[in-house]
């Protein structure tokens, strides 16, 4: 540390630590040395510690556990909103295998609540797909998807364990996403979805509800349950 620097010593330490993680010096989950270590270990006060790991821990590079300590956090997918984009290209383009399970497929009759969300009536026809989407066999999103029989007649939950969604749509029906708007909201995830995406019951996480339509048609309604602590979204503003 150069104490004769004009950049604040909690500033330096950031930078250290921060080259430590993205070198891997320090890995994902790693436990990190105490307060009192980073002292010993840097000549450093511990409110100037203090100071910097607060720090870090909002920029989001490491995370706290009560009674355990302070951890490396993981690396967050950054997904950009500035244009259409399906879960299955975006994790290739960032050289991961992108898996997908499905856990329920039924059909059902729309009730109110859902017919006003999809634009159809009460009791008109629903496909509900229940999927669990990965990437490099990490649970990443739990997804609802709710599809319109009278769109998509013949839908198989074979289809969905065989191709991606949007190809099926495609290929089987000629049918294609032109819009899609989705509406975001934190919120605690519930154990229904905790078990599936191996996260603690309250854990933060990113409720996402998507409409996406051919031209004037909605085609899907789906509700996901992203894991907070591996997403983050940069929208585009012009």
């Amino acid at each position: 540390m150069d104490k004769g620097s004009k950049i604040p010593l909690y500033l330096q330490l950031m930078d250290k630590l921060i080259m430590k993680i993205e070198q891997q010096d320090y890995e994902e989950h790693e436990k990190l040395p105490s307060e009192r270590e980073f002292c010993e270990i840097y000549g450093l006060s511990r409110i100037t510690v203090r100071q910097a790991l607060q720090e870090l821990t909002l920029e989001g590079y490491i995370y706290k556990l009560h009674g355990k300590g302070t951890f490396v956090a993981p690396k967050t997918i950054n997904q950009h909103l500035v244009k259409l984009y399906s879960f299955t290209e975006e994790m290739k383009k960032m050289g991961k295998v992108p898996t997908t399970r499905v856990l329920e497929f039924n059909e059902i009759v729309a009730d109110e609540r859902l017919a006003t969300n999809m634009n159809l009536k009460p009791f008109d026809e629903v496909f509900q797909v229940i999927r669990l989407r990965l990437a490099n066999d990490e649970p990443l999103m739990y997804e609802a998807s709710f599809l319109p029989k009278k769109v998509f007649p013949g839908l198989t939950e074979q289809d969905f364990v065989e191709r991606p969604m949007y190809e099926i749509f495609f290929q089987d029906y000629q049918v294609s996403v032109t819009k899609a708007v989705e509406k975001f909201s934190a919120i605690s995830v519930r154990d229904a979805e905790a078990k599936h995406l191996k996260m603690a019951v309250h854990q933060p996480g990113m409720l996402i509800k998507r409409n996406a339509y051919h031209n004037d048609i909605l085609i899907e309604y789906t509700i996901s349950v992203v894991r907070g602590d591996k997403f983050d979204y940069t929208v585009e503003l012009s």
